[in-house]
């Protein structure tokens, strides 16, 4: 159990060496997840993305191969994530098209309206405070903007014991402000995508 523990703790927070291989990892494993639910929305070419909970970057990476005019921002709460991301988008951060931070997403260092479409892929089971770090999520997307959230079903039943229901997300997206909210789902994989429209 303790080894557990210390897994999930890394998978948090990354941290060190066993950090970065958790977060190498991670793009790995996570590739084919990050396919599947990008195909679900529709990206306007120089949107301005947000992603939350950015890990090694490869979902920044993929973002930015397909958003090829745009601006992309990253946030991790853990240094060693925020390190390896930049490592990993290299040419993209020298360039000045992307840009990552260290950050939480209780407390989302940009201004309001700044973000057409926002991500957070196998992060927001991590979150602090569920209903409050959406409405943070909430002020910095623009108008008619999009917000996704992507997740293992089995890894959010594991970590929360609420907000981990389609009928609670939607209470919860409906009392912030937004005017929609999609999900999909594959089940074969056990894969959930939500996405909610300011």
């Amino acid at each position: 159990m303790k080894l557990l523990n210390r897994l999930i703790d890394q998978a948090k927070n990354p941290r060190g060496f066993i950090g970065s291989t958790m977060l190498r990892i991670m793009n790995q494993a996570h590739s084919g997840m990050n396919k599947w639910a990008i195909d679900k929305i529709a990206m306007n070419e120089g949107s301005v993305m947000l992603d939350i909970g950015t890990g090694g970057g490869r979902l920044i990476h993929t973002l930015s191969r397909l958003n090829k005019t745009g601006k992309l921002y990253g946030i991790d709460y853990s240094a060693q994530a925020v390190q390896d991301s930049i490592r990993a988008n290299k040419e993209d951060v020298e360039s000045g098209k992307v840009t990552i931070r260290q950050a939480s997403v209780s407390a989302i260092p940009f201004s309001e309206n700044q973000f057409d479409f926002i991500t957070a892929v196998q992060t927001h089971y991590f979150w602090p405070d569920i209903p409050n770090d959406c409405k943070e999520v909430f002020r910095v997307l623009k108008p008619d903007g999009q917000f996704m959230l992507v997740a293992e079903v089995y890894k959010m039943n594991y970590h929360m014991n609420s907000y981990n229901t389609k009928e609670e997300m939607e209470r919860l997206f409906s009392s912030i402000g937004f005017q929609s909210l999609s999900f999909y789902e594959n089940k074969t994989k056990g894969w959930l995508c939500m996405v909610g429209c300011k």
